[in-house]
């Protein structure tokens, strides 16, 4: 009698990274990803202990082959920028893995790599060691949060983007200026929050540097 297949680490987390393309973590399950294997869920069980476990296994491998043949630039801070816009990059094709990153972390190979990479940035801007790790906690919550809001629109589909924008329009366009003065002002230049979010992330992240940048002795 021929016996279950044993998969490999590898082949379970590019299988459930594959399911949580078209599904967010509340769907996805253990069990569903063992029958797409075709297996039970106690043989996933030996390579993860739980499901926060066996995320954040899926979470990392995204942002270790967003690293992968990275080389650091010159200067501290094209370092931190080039560091997130490869994690943008990554995360903006798996928008479900982008929220899955931002809501339980990682501690795998990947998040050590940026990590290293962004404290020796920060460390070479010549800001004192006492600053750094709340400078660098700063930085990844700021990076954190710009791709996520992205990976949120990501994930919608044409049809729901669409009917946002609609609504969008409706609640900006024809909002009424005596409640809403200041928003009526401004209605036709502002702008949906889906609108230009590539110059929005390099503006945020860049004042955010500059901002260190003004605090260095």
């Amino acid at each position: 009698m021929t016996g279950r297949r044993r998969w490999s680490t590898e082949e379970i987390l590019g299988t459930a990274a594959e399911l949580l393309r078209t599904s967010d973590a509340e769907s996805f399950s253990v069990r569903k990803l063992a029958a797409t294997l075709g297996t039970d869920s106690s043989s996933l069980y030996r390579h993860f202990r739980n499901k926060t476990e066996l995320l954040r296994a899926v979470a990392d491998r995204t942002i270790a082959a967003a690293m992968d043949g990275y080389h650091p630039p010159d200067g501290w801070k094209q370092r931190i920028t080039a560091t997130a816009l490869r994690l943008r990059e990554a995360f903006g094709q798996h928008p479900q893995l982008a929220v899955i990153w931002g809501r339980y972390g990682s501690g795998g190979t990947g998040s050590r790599v940026v990590m290293e990479e962004m404290l020796q940035a920060l460390r070479a801007s010549g800001l004192p060691d006492e600053e750094i790790p709340s400078r660098y906690h700063r930085i990844v919550i700021l990076v954190a949060a710009l791709i996520a809001s992205e990976a949120g629109i990501d994930a919608l589909t044409p049809d729901e983007y669409e009917q946002g924008m609609e609504q969008f329009r409706v609640a900006v366009l024809g909002a009424d200026p005596e409640r809403f003065p200041a928003l009526a002002h401004f209605a036709r230049e502002i702008r949906p929050l889906g609108v230009d979010r590539r110059g929005a992330f390099d503006e945020i992240l860049a004042a955010h540097l500059a901002q260190i940048e003004t605090a260095l002795p």
